[in-house]
């Protein structure tokens, strides 16, 4: 019974340490770019 439950749980972790990961990787390449980031658009980047 714990076993589909731990399943479950490690997906979730799994799912959010992906999100936050991408959510750095995107920082990055905005930051890259000479842009800031805000509210989650990159914001003064150079066309």
């Amino acid at each position: 019974m714990f076993r589909p439950i731990r399943t479950l749980i490690l997906l979730a972790v799994v799912f959010l340490a992906g999100i936050f990961f991408e959510r750095y990787q995107q920082l990055d390449r905005c930051t890259a770019a000479g842009g800031t980031l805000a509210d989650g658009l990159c914001q003064g980047e150079p066309q």
